[in-house]
């Protein structure tokens, strides 16, 4: 995540309203405060996707209706949760 320190993105989260959790790079001159936390639970959110990607049904929207494809969205997190 270091790759994404650069002030332009900083910037840009900040005028979304989110605060930017990304820690300094080493080639900065000024080190920047960040939560060391948050950062460390943001591997959670990306095994998350990680393991929805598994499901190749939901990323490449195989079912033709709708609520088939929604059910399978909650289906899904569902049975990652229990296994």
């Amino acid at each position: 995540m270091k790759g994404y320190d650069s002030n332009k993105i900083r910037t840009r989260l900040r005028e979304q309203g989110i605060p930017p959790c990304i820690p300094p790079g080493r080639n900065r001159n000024k080190r920047i405060p960040y939560s060391k936390r948050l950062y460390k639970m943001g591997h959670k959110v990306e095994n998350l996707f990680a393991r929805l990607k598994d499901w190749g049904r939901i990323a490449t929207r195989y079912d033709r209706c709708a609520h088939v494809f929604l059910s399978a969205v909650f289906l899904a997190p569902t049975l990652i949760f229990w296994l």
